[in-house]
């Protein structure tokens, strides 16, 4: 196996033997087969496009297969293969489609006529005959573009698939995930041309976010600041992690009148804003951090676990009889939800003993996504004008189990009394629970939402700086990012494609971006590795 998708992988150039993140060889290779299964429905789907046969389905599908490819999604190597030899389904009916309607397919080999071996272990030698290292170009430079793109491919397909299972959707963006994948098995492009379909790749994430944007305020109403409890109350108890609304929507339907307080993981706890979510009684609180400690901590929890997307590392540590999946989350030996109906969830919550005693911690605030934060633009301006607020930082992306990144904590921490931070993503339990008092009447640390939420931060940037009458590069903003997985790569593209600069990006730089390519984003963006808090601070405030 090669991998190198994520921040974390092995010596930081790539996980040969076994991913750091647990995922196993056999996983990997199906993985690498999917995606390379992918790029033959795309090619398809392109020249489809060319004589009018556009399938919203057939988009629909290849945003949830390529999803379940992320970081910590998908490890089942059944359904992995179900997905494989799905792909190759569609891709044979459409091609059906086209050819009724004119349209030319001239493949004599690669992905678009590939089928599938018969077994497991064939598909698997497959994988690793087209695998992203083996079916890559040789240039060092254009490899590492096309796998820039790709894993940008894979963030902008999880912002498609969330959206559409709240009913928002663009053909736009389908079209573009299959112009992308089809291009990645191209070799007649060269560099510019590459840097380009990178950019575009932001583009179409902007586009992505705004329509999971509107389709979870659309659903579930603008978030609202919001106490979070981080303590627990008696009873019996379902523990959510991921990042999927609509799991936990039904859940909390499923739930009510039955006894079970339901409480939040990691990406969730921003859910306790949106209003149609938190109208719940028995939507209690939150549990634990993202990533630190997190064996330990669900090994605790003394009821039912339900993974809604990834937001876990090594979840094999975690196999056991209390946890489930869902959506395109599977993992080897652990019960899988495929249609919402969380019966097996709640009887596991009702035979588990739950909390046997109320227990009070901490309390957070929630809710500061962009309605809030420009229902007081007037304020924030206000006190930027007259010195009360000198600068802003938005500390945000990806948490990890990597050392290093304590570096956030201690950013944080130092940061001057006169600025504000906003966060969002799971980076923030490094530092969410953290009282950093108020500024001008505001709270100093605002929580804008999760990794899903970049929308909403983009859009408060945007709107002061018009308020401001100056670019975005000209606010009293910096940006102080963290990264792990593949939505991070979309979003740091998206704002590469806003021509935003100056961004801190760590703890390590991607292991798939090369010194060449490198050196025309630090030229273009001005983008650099983070170094210490007190030496960065310093840089920006002088």
């Amino acid at each position: 196996m090669f991998c190198y998708q994520c921040e974390q992988t092995a010596k930081g150039e790539g996980c040969t033997k076994i991913g750091v993140c647990g995922k196993q060889p056999d996983a990997a290779a199906l993985q690498d087969l999917l995606v390379y299964a992918l790029q033959g429905l795309s090619q398809v789907a392109l020249a489809g496009a060319k004589v009018g046969v556009n399938e919203r389905e057939v988009g629909v599908f290849t945003a949830e297969a390529l999803f379940s490819t992320l970081t910590n999604v998908n490890f089942d190597p059944a359904i992995l293969i179900q997905l494989v030899k799905r792909t190759v389904a569609v891709r044979e009916e459409l091609m059906g489609k086209v050819k009724a309607a004119g349209g030319k397919l001239e493949f004599s080999d690669g992905p678009a006529v590939f089928q599938p071996a018969g077994d497991q272990a064939a598909l698997v030698a497959q994988g690793e005959k087209w695998s992203l290292q083996a079916t890559a170009d040789p240039n060092p430079d254009l490899r590492s573009l096309q796998h820039t793109l790709l894993f940008g491919l894979k963030g902008v397909a999880a912002y498609a698939d969330h959206a559409q299972i709240l009913g928002q959707e663009d053909q736009k963006v389908y079209d573009f995930i299959h112009e992308g994948l089809a291009a990645i098995v191209r070799r007649d492009l060269g560099l510019n041309e590459w840097v380009a379909l990178v950019l575009k790749c932001g583009e179409i994430n902007l586009r992505a976010m705004e329509l999971l944007d509107a389709a979870n305020t659309s659903t579930y109403g603008h978030p609202v600041p919001t106490t979070v409890p981080l303590g627990a109350r008696k009873g019996k108890a379902i523990l959510v992690s991921g990042h999927d609304l609509k799991d936990l929507a039904e859940l909390l339907k499923q739930t009510e009148g039955t006894g079970i307080n339901v409480y939040t993981h990691g990406e969730m706890l921003p859910c306790h804003g949106y209003p149609e979510l938190k109208k719940y009684g028995h939507f209690h609180g939150h549990y634990g951090t993202a990533w630190q400690n997190q064996a330990k901590e669900f090994s605790k929890f003394p009821g039912a676990i339900l993974m809604t997307t990834n937001c876990i590392q090594k979840p094999q540590d975690l196999y056991k009889d209390n946890i489930f999946t869902s959506g395109v989350v599977a993992w080897p030996g652990v019960a899988h939800i495929g249609d919402r109906n969380f019966a097996p969830v709640i009887a596991k919550a009702k035979a588990l003993p739950g909390f046997t005693e109320d227990s009070n911690g901490k309390s957070v605030m929630v809710g500061f996504a962009r309605n809030t934060v420009m229902s007081v633009a007037g304020q924030v301006i206000d006190a930027v004008k007259s010195g009360a607020i000198r600068h802003f930082f938005l500390v945000a992306g990806c948490d990890g189990a990597k050392p290093g990144r304590n570096y956030y904590t201690e950013f944080v921490e130092k940061v001057p009394k006169d600025c504000v931070v906003l966060t969002l993503a799971c980076g923030k339990f490094r530092f969410f629970d953290q009282d950093l008092g108020t500024i001008g009447g505001l709270p100093r640390l605002m929580d804008v939402g999760q990794c899903n939420d970049a929308y909403s931060a983009i859009q408060v940037a945007v709107a002061l700086a018009q308020a401001f009458g100056v670019g975005v590069n000209e606010l009293p903003l910096s940006m102080i990012l963290s990264w792990y997985e593949q939505k991070a790569v979309a979003i740091l593209l998206t704002l590469f494609h806003l021509g935003i600069k100056n961004i801190r990006l760590g703890p390590s730089l991607p292991a798939f971006i090369t010194p060449n390519v490198l050196d025309v984003l630090v030229k273009n963006y001005d983008i650099k590795p983070i170094t210490t808090p007190d030496q960065d601070l310093k840089a920006i405030l002088g």
